[in-house]
């Protein structure tokens, strides 16, 4: 009986995703006669020690992998559970995504303590977020409003909202929805509004390419849905050279090119239906003060020529421009 050894961040998302990963596993591995055990190695990651600094500011790809990738390599971890959106659109040589499990809710959300609504949050009310891409779009739709960069895990930033430090903060759904908060949200942003992060709401499981045995489970935990659409989000990021220091969104969804609606969009994301192979994909790239909000949308049924496509369209409108001004 093989034990495999699953790297994980510390913060408890990280924590409680990496044991729901794990629970689904050993049902497979079981069902499918793997006879696999399982057991949790903690890994600090640079992302995690700087928190008094943004993210944007820190610099670097993979500020929450790098670490767990270098265990991976040296073989003193078999496999990681990552937030899709942590994860560099380009892998180490010899890693690789063995599973994108079922995507859950995309979207950002409001938690606030005085407002149902964004458009209820009083002028120059304190916001905070962790993301250039939330606060550019926050910027562009809310100019009165004063936008703090936060830190720390998603209990930590609760308890900031909490002790009066802010009005309002943003947050991923899909992180309180893991974490079973999805009573605190305020309100959800649909991705008209507030365009997720590449990936967010899905996880990547990491492994090494050669582990044939582990990868072989994993591919019975793949969910071809997710694994497109996230594809031609990751292709898109990558042909940006993006990363998340810099304000890029993008969202896909399979089989919803009549759909036109957000809650069709939603429906879609979350209740796959893979023999509907078109996939729509929107991209965005925008200036940190919201003063530029580039858009394009595009339709196909490759993904890495879907990302690509709707990359070019917005580098023609002036995206690296942007991002080479946010690097900078």
């Amino acid at each position: 009986m093989r034990k495999i050894i699953v790297g994980s961040r510390q913060s408890a998302l990280a924590l409680t995703q990496t044991g729901h990963v794990i629970a689904d596993l050993e049902r497979l591995s079981e069902q499918h006669g793997f006879g696999f055990t399982f057991e949790v190695h903690r890994i600090v990651t640079k992302g995690d020690r700087i928190l008094d600094v943004t993210l944007s500011k820190v610099g670097g790809k993979g500020l929450f992998v790098k670490e767990i990738e270098q265990a991976m390599l040296a073989k003193e971890i078999d496999m990681a559970v990552h937030s899709m959106k942590d994860m560099p659109s380009e892998l180490p040589e010899g890693l690789i995504n063995g599973a994108v499990p079922r995507r859950v809710d995309p979207r950002d959300c409001l938690i606030a303590t005085g407002a149902a609504s964004l458009d209820e949050l009083p002028q120059g009310a304190r916001v905070g977020t962790s993301s250039l891409r939330r606060s550019s779009q926050l910027a562009a739709l809310r100019p009165d409003l004063d936008i703090q960069p936060v830190r720390g895990n998603i209990d930590s930033r609760l308890k900031k909202l909490e002790s009066g430090e802010f009005d309002a903060i943003l947050l991923a759904a899909a992180g309180l929805s893991r974490m079973g908060w999805e009573d605190r949200v305020t309100a959800y942003l649909p991705p008209e509004v507030c365009l997720p992060a590449v990936g967010q709401g899905a996880l990547g499981i990491e492994c090494r390419e050669d582990d044939g045995e582990l990868r072989k489970l994993l591919a019975l935990y793949n969910d071809e849905h997710t694994a497109l659409t996230v594809a031609a989000e990751r292709t898109f990021l990558g042909a940006l050279n993006g990363g998340c220091q810099v304000p890029i969104g993008a969202f896909a969804v399979l089989g919803a090119e009549d759909s036109g609606t957000e809650s069709n969009a939603l429906a879609d994301a979350a209740a796959p239906d893979t023999t509907r192979r078109v996939i729509t994909l929107t991209g965005m790239v925008g200036t940190p003060d919201g003063s530029v909000i580039l858009k394009e949308t595009c339709t196909g049924e490759d993904p890495v020529e879907l990302g690509e496509e709707v990359a070019r369209k917005l580098i023609a409108r002036g995206a690296e421009k942007i991002l080479a001004d946010v690097r900078g």
